[in-house]
């Protein structure tokens, strides 16, 4: 199978070429539709590794719905975070199969490493609903520099070809009436686990919809290492 249709991505760390954006919420300007967002919190060093997470939406969702989601967390724990939005409603492996989406993450991530020096231990890949399916889907692809993922609520995963070893964070509600436990959140869990991968499953009293507190679990699931040298 061709390499781009399976998923894989093309972004390899590099030394920044552009000039660092100041801290605050920045449209990227690389799309006239549904542009890619930028959270830079204050006090980076554009020249020190910093962690990145990239966030993607639900189904129908847009960035400004899913920011609430990690923006807080991006700004206290001083990580980037850019969230880029579907072309169409969803995400183009949920409608057809990877394709303009996923052109579009390799210049928006090429975009925010010609600005800023990225920690290549520290980049995330998350998302909630068809967003968690696309964090699973495109970061099991793309272990090469993708080093951790947080799934909420994801539907599906569509694997081609597995690179790297990611470590991942699985939340799912047990009252989801949208997208049931059973089929998704354990079924992912328990086969991540036999494949090798490194698991955390949390399964919350909720619906179809991100609990803040696992939220702050995952941040710490990624930062982990970080924190404890703080």
């Amino acid at each position: 199978m061709d390499a781009n249709l399976a998923g894989r991505l093309n972004f390899t760390h590099r030394p920044p070429t552009k000039e660092a954006l100041p801290p605050g919420r920045h449209d990227l300007g690389l799309f006239e539709q549904r542009d890619a967002v930028l959270v830079v919190p204050d006090g980076i060093d554009p020249a020190r590794p910093t962690p990145l997470v990239v966030l993607f939406h639900g189904g129908g969702g847009s960035a400004q719905k899913i920011l609430p989601m990690l923006e807080a967390h991006a700004q206290a724990n001083g990580f980037l975070l850019l969230v880029p939005q579907s072309l169409y409603p969803t995400w183009d492996i949920v409608i057809a199969g990877n394709g303009p989406d996923r052109e579009r993450l390799d210049i928006a991530l090429a975009e925010v490493a010609d600005r800023f020096t990225l920690d290549p231990e520290h980049l995330a890949f998350a998302g909630h609903s068809d967003g968690g399916s696309y964090t699973l889907s495109l970061g099991l692809t793309n272990g090469q520099f993708v080093t951790h993922l947080i799934v909420s609520s994801a539907g599906f995963m569509s694997v081609h070809h597995q690179e790297g070893a990611p470590r991942v964070f699985i939340s799912h509600g047990i009252n989801d009436e949208q997208i049931p436990i059973d089929r998704s959140g354990r079924a992912h869990a328990d086969l991540l686990k036999r494949a090798g991968y490194d698991v955390t499953y949390i399964e919350y009293n909720g619906p179809h919809a991100y609990q803040p507190p696992v939220v702050a679990l995952a941040v710490n699931f990624f930062l982990a290492d970080l924190l404890a040298t703080a």
